[in-house]
């Protein structure tokens, strides 16, 4: 439990490497995780020989009686982060950011916040206006979103390495939104998982 700047209590889990000084992957969740759902996650990264650190956000899980917002949700995360670096002894060039879908948008605001090395996204968006005006491309909701999570205008001013991993099926996020994002950073990755849908990157793809 960490207490941000605003007087809210952050939850966040945290599995040490095996090994001082080996990476540790700050992983965001999605919109229908919380962070009590990441422990098989947490074990395997530790398996793997890296550490894991994950943030919960308000409105969710343990601070499900705090209100969610854009600027909550950066708040929080950049209040675990401090905690990591300062009170864990985690050094930013040792943490990679890892955010899935909804995380993708707070992964990549710590990464132009200069939180970690390295970043991954697992089943980006460009922008929450963008998959709003794809659903309902009809209403003019692009003018409607209060909270953008805009990771296209944010990219090209990331230097930082970016692996991009999406499933070439995913039905909530078009994979071309990965696609665009990928070529967005002046230096990315882009791993497309054939057949891969929103939520099986991990079964059909380890």
């Amino acid at each position: 439990r960490v207490t941000a700047p605003s007087g809210r209590t952050v939850f966040a889990l945290h599995v040490p490497p095996a090994k001082k000084g080996a990476v540790t992957v700050v992983h965001f969740h999605g919109n229908g995780e919380e962070l009590a759902q990441l422990t098989p996650l947490a074990w395997s990264f530790k398996r793997a020989g890296l550490g894991f650190f994950a943030v919960e956000y308000p409105g969710y899980g343990l601070a499900k009686g705090y209100a969610p917002s854009e600027e909550a949700l950066y708040a929080d995360a950049e209040a675990a982060l401090w905690h990591l670096h300062n009170g864990l002894g985690v050094a930013s060039p040792d943490v990679v950011l890892q955010g899935q879908s909804l995380g993708s948008g707070v992964a990549v605001e710590m990464a132009r916040r200069g939180h970690g090395a390295r970043l991954v996204l697992i089943s980006p968006f460009t922008s929450i206006p963008d998959m709003a005006a794809a659903r309902l491309p009809v209403l003019p909701v692009r003018w409607l979103i209060k909270d953008r999570f805009d990771n296209l205008a944010k990219a090209p001013a990331l230097a930082l390495p970016v692996l991009v991993v999406h499933g070439t099926d995913d039905e909530l996020i078009p994979f071309g939104m990965g696609q665009r994002l990928a070529k967005a950073f002046p230096t990315a990755t882009l791993y497309g998982v054939h057949g891969a849908h929103h939520n099986d990157l991990f079964v059909r793809d380890g």
